[in-house]
């Protein structure tokens, strides 16, 4: 067993270590000296990520917040003030009432480009049936009279609560940028025309025209904090296609006294699925969908009038025309078959609310990846992958003329322990729910490297 050196024996050694040690690390060069001291200082916790994790539980309040005071479509008054009350105890100066209720959030830092971010705030016409202690029991009145439940089922309130936290990042991160960054609160997405509304209301007049614009959307079938986009399509077209039936009303045990709108708004409900299975190439996305089928007040009666209401959804401008000109022949053909004369023949209306698809500049998208990348590591992503046609009414921020280059991508919401399970519900559920810590996390470390990139000194 060896013998033990005295106690001052090991001191002595130790300092004569130390020293050593010392003057081995002033003759590195200074390269790699500044390398070992930003390994190991303590400045490394004022990462991007930390600082987003620092944040959180503030926006976590927010979130839960907005969560249980959802908003029906241009009626966001609630959401609009808050979001501007962020912003402007942020050092932005906000530009309130664009659209109704929308707003611009602008941040000035320099000369440079100029960016812009939109989040929408609308909620859904939906009673929330979750157990989450901040679930929605609010009911609101909306713009037609009626008294309806609402709920944030599509996940608008995770999308204002990015916002913030991107406002926050942004602010705190000058110093790392040059430029004008514009923050926009949009209403009325799930009803279709806010952002119509907000340019038709002298958006980019009022605040500037941006040379780039960028989104997200918290989707459901991803997990919770993974980030998904592609190169090019991310959403189809959407219209909205009402047909008014005009007949000729008899009773019920008469109907060779008049004609029949049920029968004939029938026989259109069939004929309009030969659109797409007959006139749209087989490998060509194409929906046409009856949602609803208005007619009649009594079983003994035949009206002199039906209604159907469509949403039509494409991937493509040249398929979008096509179906919404197949529609309007169908109905006005198969009334006159059924004999209904021309000073008769069915109103066909589309929506002035429509939306083109949302489609992502190319090289932008590969700009704005290679930032997420660089920040987050390739395991923040996962694939993308169109498997419905939703819609988006951001192509109609950005699709003006010039169009602006824009890139819109999405960030998983659900536990993947709730994927692989199959418990969890689609958007617009009355069960809808994100996890919001790893959603909200995601998407503001991912939207905030973006916008560092795009607006890089």
């Amino acid at each position: 067993m060896p013998v033990r050196a005295c106690r001052r024996c090991r001191l002595t050694r130790r300092r004569n270590a130390e020293g050593e040690n010392r003057m081995r690390l002033s003759v590195l060069p200074v390269t790699v000296a500044a390398v070992l001291l930003l390994c190991c200082s303590p400045a490394r916790a004022s990462s991007l990520g930390d600082a987003v994790a620092a944040d959180y539980p503030y926006l976590d309040a927010l979130f839960r917040h907005l969560h249980a005071n959802p908003e029906l479509s241009m009626q966001e008054t609630g959401t609009s003030d808050r979001l501007a009350r962020e912003l402007e105890q942020l050092g932005y100066s906000v530009t309130r009432g664009i659209g109704n209720t929308g707003l611009v959030g602008t941040l000035r830092n320099g000369d440079g480009p100029v960016l812009m971010i939109r989040a929408d705030m609308d909620a859904l016409p939906v009673e929330e049936k979750t157990a989450l202690p901040y679930r929605s029991t609010k009911r609101q009145v909306n713009l037609e009279g009626v008294e309806m439940p609402v709920m944030h089922a599509c996940g608008h309130d995770m999308h204002v609560t990015t916002l913030v936290g991107v406002a926050r990042r942004m602010a705190a991160l000058k110093d790392q940028w040059r430029g004008t960054l514009l923050l926009v609160g949009q209403p009325a997405e799930e009803a279709g025309g806010g952002a119509k509304a907000m340019v038709a209301d002298g958006l980019y007049a009022r605040v500037g025209r941006p040379d780039h614009a960028l989104a997200l959307h918290v989707i459901a079938k991803y997990p919770a904090g993974k980030i998904a986009f592609s190169d090019g399509l991310m959403y189809s077209s959407v219209d909205t296609v009402r047909i008014n039936l005009r007949t000729v009303a008899t009773h019920g045990a008469s109907p060779h006294l008049g004609t029949d709108p049920v029968v004939i708004g029938s026989q259109i409900v069939l004929a309009l699925q030969n659109i797409v299975t007959r006139e749209i190439s087989p490998i060509e996305p194409a929906l046409i969908t009856v949602g609803a089928f208005h007619a009649g007040s009594a079983p003994n009666v035949i009206s002199d009038n039906a209604r159907l209401d469509i949403t039509v959804r494409a991937n493509s401008e040249a398929t979008r025309k096509k179906l919404l000109a197949g529609i309007e022949r169908v109905a006005l053909n198969t009334a006159r078959a059924a004999g209904i004369p021309e000073d008769r023949l069915p109103e066909v209306v589309v929506g002035a609310d429509g939306a083109p698809t949302t489609t992502n500049d190319a090289a932008l998208a590969q700009r704005v990846r290679a930032a997420i990348r660089a920040g987050m590591g390739e395991e923040a992503f996962t694939d993308w992958r169109q498997t419905d046609m939703g819609a988006e009414d951001f192509s109609d921020l950005v699709g003006v003329d010039p169009p602006i280059p824009s890139v819109y991508f999405e960030v998983g919401g659900t536990a993947p322990e709730k994927l692989a399970s199959g418990q969890w519900a689609e958007h617009h559920s009355p069960l809808f729910e994100i996890q919001p810590e790893p959603s909200i996390k995601a998407g503001v470390e991912a939207m905030t490297l973006a916008a560092l990139d795009l607006l890089k000194k």
